[in-house]
């Protein structure tokens, strides 16, 4: 059964169970139906699943238990050049963005991406993080032309450096710094926008990105990023359903600081839903939430000259 709601698909299931009255989903009929290419996964295993450190003790909070699973390798880098082509959309059960697994043409290497909205298999995909190809260079008449050259290289899928990103175009997994890989824009949905390019003289030296929260970051000339939305935009919508779904992603109940004894929170003990006439903190004593209480101690007036006063003991015993 569907859902429709504007341009917003969501699958619902008959009420069979309690557990099914109220789970949502995306509808995502193209994802490839079996398993992931097996070389290019290893096993999640050891304290890691359970929020431990090497030590066996919890660091992370809220964690343990859920399916088992392989972690996919994903090139966030996109060094590699040369035409790819895109064999299949797969699910990942350790981020919400799909997966496009690429095969490079010319040495029939495969490896996985994170696929961008509306990318289906046969599309052919290619990076341009170490350089132009002298075929490009000859189709534009020897000569680089910046219009032109957008026109040629600024699809949906393809890795450009940030210089070669046309302004106002909407881009997923930008990096940071020149070699290193994607670490911004990299969720379901996601996507930062191009505002500027900072120029000395006729070369670029850095670009203004505004991501989705607003926030307004420069970038280097040389970071990679990929033209277009990061894939699976409706997974904000979805709905679990029931608590064991919760389980299966790897997900331990949260408890509320009230509910606990004294020993383990501050908000703890007493007699009934009291928490002691306290302001609210973390279950570390830290304060939960802002305002004039709660913010960092700032020295106003640092600016400010005192007088030296260090002599008027002496003076006053003179008199």
């Amino acid at each position: 059964m569907r859902r429709e709601g504007g341009a917003l698909q969501l699958k619902t299931y008959k009420p069979r169970t309690p557990g099914l009255r109220h789970l949502r989903r995306p509808i995502n009929e193209h994802l490839w139906k079996g398993g992931p290419h097996r070389p290019l996964t290893f096993p999640k295993i050891g304290h890691g699943k359970g929020g431990r450190n090497n030590t066996g003790r919890v660091t992370v909070r809220h964690h343990g238990g859920g399916h088992r699973r392989r972690i996919r390798t994903v090139d966030f880098e996109r060094k590699e050049p040369g035409k790819h082509i895109v064999e299949r959309i797969e699910y990942d059960p350790n981020r919400s963005a799909h997966l496009a697994l690429l095969e490079n043409v010319a040495t029939k290497k495969k490896s996985y991406i994170i696929a961008s909205e509306g990318m289906r298999a046969g599309d052919a995909v290619e990076s341009y993080r170490s350089g132009i190809p002298s075929e490009l260079i000859k189709s534009m008449g020897g000569t680089v032309d910046p219009g032109m050259l957008a026109a040629k290289t600024a699809f949906r899928g393809n890795c450009l450096p940030m210089h070669m990103v046309p302004l106002g175009t909407q881009v997923y997994c930008v990096g940071s710094h020149p070699g290193r890989g994607a670490v911004f824009c990299r969720s379901a949905g996601t996507y930062a926008t191009v505002m500027a390019k900072e120029a000395v003289g006729k070369k670029v030296k850095e670009v203004t990105i505004r991501l989705q929260s607003g926030e307004v970051r420069k970038v280097s000339k040389d970071a990679c990023a990929t033209v277009g939305v990061a894939s699976n935009p409706h997974w904000q919508f979805r709905q679990l359903g029931k608590a064991g779904r919760s389980r299966w992603l790897n997900i331990r109940p949260t408890v509320r600081g009230l509910a606990m004894n004294a020993s383990d929170h501050a908000h703890g003990g007493g007699r009934g839903k009291s928490k002691g006439n306290v302001h609210p903190v973390s279950i570390w004593g830290t304060p939960a939430k802002g305002g004039y209480k709660t913010r960092k101690k700032r020295n106003v007036n640092k600016h400010v000259v005192q007088p030296r006063v260090r002599n008027q003991g002496k003076r006053r015993a003179k008199k």
